[in-house]
C-alpha cells in the first residue's frame, strides 16, 4: 500500500516537471519577438549584429546630424561618445525629439546603419532611460542633470 503511495506521488511529481518545462518554452515561444535587447553604438561598433536581429539602440542624438528628407524619411546619428551610428527613421518623430537629448531607437543594423521602425525620445528635461545612462557613464560622458 505504502509504495502505491509513493509511485503516485513520483508520478504527480513527474508530471508537474514535465507540464513547467512545457509552460516555460510556450511562454518563450510567444516572446520571442518580443524581447529586444539594448545595445550601446560602442557595443554596435565593436560587434555589429546580424541584419536580420532586432534590438534597441540608445544614445544622445548627435549635433548637427538631424536630417529631415523628403516626406517623413529621417536621418540622424546616436552617439555615447565612444562610436556614432548613423540612424534612418520613417515617421513622425516624437515632439520631445532634438539633438543632444537621450533616445532609445528599436530596429535592425542594415549595410552601416540602423533602420529604426520606432524612435523613443525622453519625456521631460531630466530624463533618460537606464540603458543609456549606464551606457554614457561606462564611456565617461554622462553629466548629472542640474536639480
Amino acid at each position: 500500500m505504502k509504495s502505491l503511495k509513493k509511485q503516485r506521488r513520483i508520478q504527480l511529481i513527474a508530471v508537474a516537471v514535465v507540464a513547467l518545462i512545457a509552460a516555460t518554452a510556450l511562454i518563450g515561444y510567444g516572446l520571442r519577438d518580443g524581447i529586444n535587447f539594448f545595445r550601446s553604438p560602442s557595443q554596435v561598433a565593436e560587434t555589429p549584429p546580424a541584419p536580420t536581429e532586432v534590438f534597441r539602440i540608445g544614445g544622445l542624438v548627435a549635433e548637427g546630424s538631424l536630417i529631415r528628407g523628403a516626406g517623413e524619411q529621417i536621418s540622424f546619428a546616436v552617439t555615447d561618445g565612444g562610436a556614432t551610428v548613423p540612424v534612418v527613421y520613417t515617421g513622425v518623430l516624437p515632439d520631445l525629439f532634438e539633438e543632444n537629448q537621450g533616445m532609445v531607437g528599436t530596429g535592425s543594423y542594415i549595410n552601416g546603419v540602423f533602420e529604426a521602425t520606432e524612435i523613443l525620445a525622453k519625456h521631460d528635461e531630466t530624463y533618460m532611460p537606464k540603458e543609456v545612462v549606464d551606457a554614457l557613464k561606462e564611456q565617461g560622458v554622462y553629466q548629472e542633470p542640474e536639480s
